[in-house]
């Protein structure tokens, strides 16, 4: 601000005096007013002129002056000095101070200098030790004290109001982070200014009861130093009127650290733990630098809660707590406001409470807690996201492949339905069309049926006219009739295995697979054949395997096959002389197959024609369907067997058939 002022006197002499505050941004204005009011006083001329020229430069030059004093203000560094509550790494102090310093570096508009020091006294008390201390830090900052101090915890504030007067009787204070209910009231001077939090714990043990309402035992972890002691009175006294006999606290505050922990490796059931703090355990020793947390998590058998965010970091329910980064934010805004000058006395923000309650979502499903029982509002962490929240993209990919797949195996499935359905059919069809093989096969040596027939049924009738005589006679010769009847019942077995062979051959049933010897079927088509092969004046003779061959297939169909395969040997002979016809059945064991083999001595087949043989109406006959050798390769390949076809050196065909051996 600038003030001018003229005063006149005879003679029009004039007298003024220009008195300047320095101002930042005020000293250019208010110099410009006062040239502005000479220039009116002294109208023009030449000492008009020269009046304008000196203020002009006193105007730049303080100008000048009031921008290097700001500058040189701000460039100064303000002097901060930490103070901690027991020692260093103890939590949760340790964390709050880190978190302050974060929110510093965000909102100081000047550079800081920052001290830090720890209360250790706190840990075991006793006033020499605190008068040592004293002087230390009276000594440190006796030349240079900082230009603010910050305590951290009940025990650095106690501190700081006790000895006061010996140590920064004019500096401000903030009491950071110290419980409501340790600050006394009647030690502030008009220098403090507090930023306190407010931990009430008929909250934290509402919050147990609540997320497990059979709760019976709760374990309290509290240390054993003097700050520690007045929490676990506090603690019993609150909890009174809220747990009465209903549920029992246990303390720690008098046992050693490694009896607390065998003691919550084997908690009864129904039981939960509460951890505030572990700083010192009964026996004196020190455990708050050394995460005492995470050796409890490590051997407790129930549910751990907690008050402060600072030691939610894995192995703790949760529940309301107080959060260091929303409390160093208001920490850190106080803390500028009382660099910047104003009054500490004049400074009143309210007590950080318990933040938005956070559950740990692993601790949730690992002891059961449904999170239907979380108060509302409440906040789930450390969920593990699904498949489709953590790979979106590639899970879309994936379902998109499967669907794909999906539609491939589904009308793979609709194939493969249709398939067996069509060769389901194709088998019916080929049942029937070799049952009709096996009618016109019979038709073709009915009259080797009925010479087959007319022995036995002869011989019968002859001997029962002989049994007649002999019985007529008055001394019947009984020795005789006994021969009589087993030649009638032997004739009679005969005929009906005949019959049993017929039924056998002409009977329509569907594909019956069951274990038989082909040595047995061989030797019973010969038996079958042989009257056929003597009408057409051929010579049947077989080369039968003495050894077993157990195959597994229909045996039905496989003899419709030997019968196709001689009959259409006896066929190929017709137009040769009769001593000329010879046909010969082989069974043989090759490998881990058996083999059928029927051959020849006809024209055989010419090599243009071997590959066609087996085609479905290929014939060389003149009244042939050409289906019998069709019909035996497809019911040779149901049998996972083969069926070829080959020439003879001395003439003739062989049909060979091979069918794998039942192991």
């Amino acid at each position: 601000m600038s003030r001018l002022e003229p005063s006149f006197s005879a003679g029009f002499s004039a007298q003024w005096s220009l008195s300047i505050r320095f101002g930042r941004g005020n000293f250019r204005r208010d110099a410009l007013g006062a040239v502005r009011a000479a220039l009116i006083t002294f109208g023009k001329g030449w000492l008009r002129n020269c009046l304008l020229a000196a203020i002009s430069a006193t105007a730049w030059l303080g100008s000048a002056a009031a921008q290097s004093m700001d500058a040189d203000l701000h460039a100064l560094p303000k002097r901060l000095l930490l103070l901690q509550s027991y020692g260093q790494n103890f939590q949760p102090f340790a964390n709050w101070t880190t978190e302050v310093r974060s929110a510093l570096v965000r909102q100081s508009p000047w550079p800081l200098s920052i001290q830090e020091h720890y209360v250790e006294t706190a840990i075991s008390g006793g006033a020499a030790p605190e008068a040592r201390f004293v002087d230390y830090l009276s000594a440190l900052y006796q030349d240079a004290p900082p230009d603010l101090v910050v305590t951290f915890g009940a025990p650095a504030s106690r501190f700081v109001q006790k000895y006061r007067s010996l140590l920064f009787a004019d500096v401000p204070t903030l009491l950071a982070a110290v419980n409501v209910r340790r600050v006394d009231p009647s030690m502030l001077s008009a220098k403090d200014a507090v930023v306190g939090t407010l931990v009430e714990n008929v909250p934290l043990f509402e919050n147990i009861l609540r997320l497990l309402p059979q709760t019976e035992t709760i374990a309290v972890i509290i240390g054993n130093s003097p700050p520690e002691q007045y929490w676990v009175k506090e603690v019993q006294r609150q909890l009174r009127p809220l747990l009465g006999d209903k549920v029992a606290l246990r303390f720690y505050n008098e046992r050693r650290f490694g009896e607390m922990l065998e003691d919550l490796e084997h908690l009864p059931p129904r039981s939960a733990i509460y951890f505030q703090q572990m700083m010192v355990d009964g026996a004196g020793v020190v455990y708050g630098d050394k995460d005492p947390l995470k050796s409890i998590v490590a051997v407790a058998n129930a549910p751990i809660f907690t008050f402060d965010q600072s030691l939610f970091h894995g192995g703790v329910v949760g529940g309301p707590m107080t959060s260091p980064v929303d409390g160093a934010r208001s920490i850190a805004e106080v803390v500028v406001r009382m660099l910047g000058g104003e009054n500490p006395g004049d400074i009143h923000v309210p007590a950080i409470a318990f933040a938005q309650p956070k559950y740990d979502w692993r601790e949730l499903r690992r002891w059961g807690i449904s999170e239907s029982r979380l108060p509302p509002g409440s906040e789930v962490v450390f969920r593990q996201p699904t498949p489709w929240q953590a790979y979106p993209w590639q899970m879309a990919l994936i379902g998109a492949a499967v669907l794909l797949q999906g539609g491939l195996i589904a009308g793979l499935l609709r194939e493969r339905r249709r398939r067996h359905s069509a060769e389901t059919t194709a088998r019916q069809r080929m049942t029937e069309l070799a049952h009709t093989n096996r009618f016109s096969t019979a038709g073709e040596f009915s009259a080797s049926i009925a010479h087959e027939m007319n022995q036995p049924l002869g011989a019968i009738l002859s001997n029962a006219e002989a049994a007649q005589i002999i019985l007529k006679s008055p001394a019947p010769d009984l020795p005789a009739l006994k021969e009589i009847v087993d030649e009638i019942l032997h004739n009679d077995l005969r005929a009906s295995e005949v019959i049993r062979r017929i039924r056998s051959l002409l009977k329509k049933a569907p594909f019956e697979a069951s274990d038989f010897d082909l040595k047995d079927l061989a030797n019973e088509t010969l038996e079958f054949l042989s009257a056929l092969a003597r009408g057409r004046k051929v010579d049947l003779s077989g080369e039968i395997a003495s050894d077993p061959l157990p195959v597994r297939g229909d045996q039905v169909q496989m003899q419709q096959v030997f019968l196709n395969l001689v009959m259409n040997a006896i066929e190929a002979m017709k137009d040769l002389p009769s001593e000329r016809r010879s046909l010969i059945v082989r069974t043989s064991r090759e490998g881990g197959y058996a083999e059928f083999s029927v051959s020849d001595s006809g024209p055989g087949i010419s090599d243009d024609k071997l590959k066609q043989v087996f085609e479905p109406f290929f014939t060389t006959k003149d009244d042939g369907m050409g289906m019998g050798l069709s019909i035996a390769r497809t019911i040779v390949t149901a049998h996972d067997g083969q069926i070829v076809a080959k020439n003879r050196e001395g003439g003739g065909a062989t049909f060979c058939v091979s069918l794998p051996l039942r192991a």
